[in-house]
């Protein structure tokens, strides 16, 4: 197949199919009709000599062939996308950009809500795909696939092979039941052993209280891990279990007489909440005006 003969609009029309894999979401993601949708469908079905989704019980699912394509093919939009955005202006109040940002349960709900709040009146048609910190997060931002990564410096490797920024600091505290009748005015060493313990992470992204507690030798009566931190403090009521959890999320629960919030015994060490962007992004204003608004939205944070 010769790329002049190729209608290029329809790998725009692949990748969402490929994405959603259902032909009305499809469209509604590119804001077209959906028998319009249903007829690129067609079209490419033709062109490329494979269904691309086929009907599995009630939904549609990806071919061998088309599940081949995806990263490929999002790779190609990506760097079409850059071309065209390099060196260009960016206006929020009328793009229909999207970004991709990886980042926590916890980062999502303090920094990328606000920020979604204030798009409705900023950049209405700019939209945000919020996905979980994984194994392969780095690859992917190296790859374009993810615009921003938020992730703790503490967690990198070093001489990372790309741009990042400090973005905030956080500390964190122990949470219990306010009705715990194993814990007073304030939790012990000891206690930190011996309680059960409600350990919270995020798939790969593990508690770094975690690790600040292993690094001090205090072992712990594990009765649960949650993978969620802002779901974590809410499992604990009912029961015995404490919980460390961010400084920032937990008084979020300060006015819910459920909980207890208390200082740690020990020293826990913070963290520190990075940027992380392909170098490949310099000239993009765009990629520019959303870590400003991510900048503005962590200066806020108290």
């Amino acid at each position: 197949m010769k790329l002049a003969s190729f209608d290029l609009n329809l790998l725009v029309a692949l990748d969402a199919l490929l994405a959603e894999e259902s032909v009305s979401r499809a469209a509604e993601r590119l804001r077209i009709g959906q028998p319009a949708m249903s007829a690129t469908l067609t079209r490419l079905r033709s062109v490329l000599g494979d269904p691309v989704l086929v009907r599995v019980g009630r939904a549609m699912e990806r071919t061998v062939f088309a599940e081949s394509l995806r990263e490929p093919l999002a790779e190609i939009l990506h760097d079409v996308e850059l071309l065209l955005n390099s060196g260009t202006a960016f206006d929020p109040a009328t793009s229909r950009r999207s970004f991709t940002i990886a980042a926590s349960d916890y980062v999502t709900l303090m920094l990328l809500r606000p920020l979604i709040e204030r798009l409705s009146t900023i950049a209405p048609e700019v939209s945000l795909r919020v996905i979980p910190g994984d194994a392969g997060m780095l690859e992917n931002v190296r790859r374009g696939l993810i615009d921003l990564a938020i992730y703790p410096a503490e967690l990198l490797p070093m001489n990372l092979p790309f741009r990042t920024e400090k973005l905030f600091t956080e500390d964190f505290v122990c949470v219990t039941a306010a009705a715990n009748p194993d814990v007073g005015e304030e939790l012990t060493v000891e206690q930190l052993s011996t309680l059960p313990y409600l350990a919270a992470a995020q798939g790969a992204l593990a508690s770094l209280a975690d690790q600040r507690l292993d690094e001090a030798q205090i072992p712990r009566n594990t009765t649960m891990t949650a993978q969620s931190f802002v779901l974590a403090p809410f499992l604990l009521p009912g029961t015995r279990m404490y919980t460390i959890i961010q400084r920032r999320l937990a008084a979020l629960l300060m006015d819910d007489a459920r909980f207890r919030t208390l200082q740690p015994p020990i020293p826990i060490a913070a963290v520190h909440e990075l940027l992380i962007w392909s170098p490949r992004r310099t000239a993009d204003a765009g990629h520019d005006w959303l870590r400003a608004q991510l900048h503005n939205n962590a200066e806020l944070l108290t």
